[in-house]
């Protein structure tokens, strides 16, 4: 089983910045990738940012430019780097972890999630 626990989250004007840092524990952790995803009210949680074990990163088409995930070497630690918020970037923020099969990334495990609200 591997452990997610995330932090950082809060309200901040637009414009502004966030980071969220998500620290994992637990066994076969080392091999998977991670990644950011959100779900606000009313809509389907959604992959924002994704990262290999090797370091190629992903993004959502509306957060490129804007976020940034990166990962510590041990890979115990996955942040999200949020710059230039905006209010649609409100949600609450999941971490996950899981393998990559060829390109493609499977979340098997979520953290509790952690609130974003960016006013207007």
């Amino acid at each position: 089983q591997v452990q997610l626990v995330e932090s950082g989250g809060g309200l901040v004007q637009a414009g502004g910045s966030l980071r969220l840092s998500c620290a994992a524990s637990g066994r076969d952790f080392s091999i998977g990738g991670m990644g950011w995803h959100r779900q606000a009210p009313g809509k389907e949680r959604e992959l924002v940012a994704r990262i290999s074990s090797s370091g190629v990163t992903n993004y959502e088409d509306s957060v490129k430019g804007r976020f940034t995930i990166s990962r510590d070497n041990a890979k115990t630690t996955v942040w999200l780097q949020m710059n230039s918020l905006k209010p649609e970037d409100t949600a609450v923020y999941y971490c996950s972890a899981g393998p990559y099969v060829g390109r493609s990334y499977y979340p098997t495990y979520w953290g509790q999630g952690t609130q974003v609200t960016v006013s207007s």
